[in-house]
C-alpha cells in the first residue's frame, strides 16, 4: 500500500461510500476495456471502485492524505494489478502517471473539497463542529492553520478570508482574531470559533458564521487552488485525444477556476496582427455540456453536502497542452512568510 511520496500500491476491492454524482462522472468518463484513468482524490476509493467495476479497465489513484490511501487498505484484494496508490498532490499528477510506466491516459476525475472522513475527525482539525487541534493540513507536514492565525497579520488574514471564504466579515473577524491572540496562542478549533462567533451572528437556517472563515484557513494552509490549476495543466497534459476530464466541485471557488480553465481551453485562438503565428492557439478540449451537472433532491437529501456540488466535463483534442493563466489565482500573501514569525 501506498505509504509516502514515493510509494505505489497495488489493489482492488469494496469501497465505504459512493461519492457525489457519481453515475452522471461515470457516464461522462465512459470507462471502456483497455483503458488507463486517474482518480485524482482517492479519499478511500469510491470513484476508483465504480471505475474499475465499469469496465475491463486500470486505475491510477492519488490523494495527498495518507489517511485516504490508508482507508483504502480493504480495497487491495480484488483488483488483480489493475489498480496503483500512491501519495501525490495535483501538481504532482503528471509525474506520478509517468512513473507508474503511462505516457498518456483515457481520463481524470477530480473530486475536490475536503471528505467526510477529515471533517468528521476532531484530530485533523478542519470542523468547528467539535473542538480539536486548529491543524486542517491535508498532507500532515508544512505551517498549520494555528500557524497562519498566529503569524498572519491583520491585513492578511482579512485578506485570506475575504478572499478563500467570501466572508463580507472579515475585517472585524481579522480584527477579533489579532485582540484575542495578544493574550494567548489560538490553537483549538473550539477557541477560533468562539471568537469568530463573537463578531459574526448566525441568522436561523443559515450558515454557521464560522463556516467561511474556516474555509478560507483550509484552502490557505493546502494551497488548494493552486494545487488544482496544476492538477486541471497536468491532466491536459497526459490525457489522450478523445480522453474525457470530469471535475466534480463543491464551492464557488474551485467551480469558477474549472470554469474559466475549460472556458480558455475550448476557444481556438487566433493570430494578432503583430505576430500571427506566436499567438494561434488551437483548442485543447470540447464541452461535454455547457451547463454543469448538479445533484438531484433525492441525492441532496440522501447527502446534504452534496447540495453545492457542480459537475463539469470535457474531451480532450489532440491541440498541444497551453501554459496555464496566472489570472485563474486570486493573488495572496505567502503561507511561508506568515508562518515564519508571529505578529
Amino acid at each position: 500500500m501506498a505509504g509516502s511520496d514515493s510509494s505505489f500500491a497495488v489493489a482492488g476491492g469494496p469501497a465505504r461510500h459512493i461519492p457525489v454524482l457519481v453515475r452522471p462522472a461515470l457516464a461522462f468518463l465512459a470507462p471502456h476495456d483497455g483503458g488507463v484513468y486517474l482518480d485524482a482524490t482517492f479519499g478511500g476509493g469510491s470513484y476508483t471502485r465504480e471505475i474499475l467495476n465499469a469496465a475491463n479497465c486500470s486505475v491510477l489513484a492519488i490523494d495527498r492524505d495518507p489517511a485516504a490511501i490508508a482507508r483504502g487498505t480493504d480495497l487491495f484484494a480484488s483488483a488483480g494489478g489493475k489498480l496503483v496508490v500512491g501519495v501525490r498532490r495535483f501538481s504532482e499528477l503528471e509525474a506520478f502517471v509517468r512513473a507508474a510506466g503511462h505516457a498518456l491516459i483515457d481520463g481524470v476525475v477530480f473530486d475536490l473539497g475536503v471528505s467526510s472522513f477529515q471533517l468528521d475527525d476532531p484530530a485533523r482539525g478542519f470542523s468547528f463542529r467539535h473542538d480539536g487541534p486548529l491543524d486542517m493540513r491535508m498532507g500532515g507536514s508544512g505551517a498549520t492553520a494555528a500557524d497562519v492565525v498566529a503569524g498572519a497579520s491583520e491585513r492578511e488574514l482579512a485578506h485570506v478570508i475575504a478572499a478563500l471564504g467570501e466572508e463580507h466579515r472579515a475585517n472585524a473577524i481579522a480584527r477579533a482574531i489579532v485582540a484575542a491572540r495578544r493574550n494567548t496562542r489560538i490553537c483549538s478549533t473550539r477557541a477560533l470559533e468562539e471568537i469568530i462567533s463573537r463578531v459574526v451572528h448566525g441568522r436561523p437556517g443559515g450558515i454557521h458564521p464560522a463556516t467561511r472563515t474556516f474555509q478560507a484557513l483550509r484552502i490557505f494552509v493546502n494551497d488548494e487552488l493552486a494545487e488544482l490549476t496544476g492538477g486541471l495543466a497536468a491532466a491536459e497534459k497526459m490525457l489522450k485525444p478523445g480522453g474525457k476530464l470530469v471535475v466534480v466541485a463543491f464551492h464557488s471557488l474551485e467551480d469558477r477556476i474549472v470554469k474559466k480553465f475549460l472556458s480558455e481551453r475550448t476557444r481556438q485562438k487566433g493570430g494578432s496582427r503583430h505576430s500571427p503565428a506566436a499567438a494561434e492557439r488551437n483548442a485543447t478540449f470540447r464541452l461535454l455540456i455547457k451547463r454543469p451537472v448538479v445533484p438531484d433532491q433525492a441525492e441532496i437529501t440522501a447527502n446534504p453536502r452534496a447540495r453545492s456540488a457542480k459537475l463539469r466535463a470535457a474531451e480532450r483534442t489532440g491541440a498541444p497542452a497551453g501554459p496555464i493563466d496566472s489570472r485563474l489565482l486570486p493573488r495572496l500573501p505567502s503561507i511561508a512568510e506568515i508562518a515564519g514569525g508571529s505578529r
